[in-house]
């Protein structure tokens, strides 16, 4: 059975990543990079990693949206042009931060935001 588990651990991983990233957004990689550490992956490799799953999650997330009308496609493109910005600066950041701080950091990201979910 565990041999099993072993072999469809990755198929597993993206469904559920599939369906975080369809309900939550990018929130994919807080399920991702998890389960990619625990396979493995040092914490770098596994952040790199789930952005770019991320990406092709979120472009069949947004095709849904987009035929449900679920969103104003103007209100978002606001927050594109900084996102690139500092979406260039995190990758930039990523290289030069150790594997320790950054698990410590992406930790502590998931406390406070789960802490906030639930006070509101």
């Amino acid at each position: 059975m565990k041999k099993l588990f072993k072999k469809y651990y990755f198929y597993l991983l993206g469904a559920l990543a599939g369906i975080a990233n369809g309900m939550f957004g990018a929130g994919g990689g807080m399920i991702i990079v998890p389960l990619l550490t625990h396979a493995g992956f040092n914490q770098k490799k596994a952040q790199a990693t789930s952005i770019s799953i991320t990406v092709f999650l979120s472009v069949i997330s947004l095709i849904v949206y987009l035929l449900k009308q679920s969103f104003s496609v103007l209100e978002a493109f606001k927050y594109v042009p900084l996102g690139l910005l500092g979406a260039g600066v995190g990758a930039l950041i990523l290289k030069k931060i150790s594997p320790k701080h950054l698990k410590i950091i992406f930790a502590l990201i998931l406390i406070i935001s789960g802490v906030r979910l639930i006070l509101r």
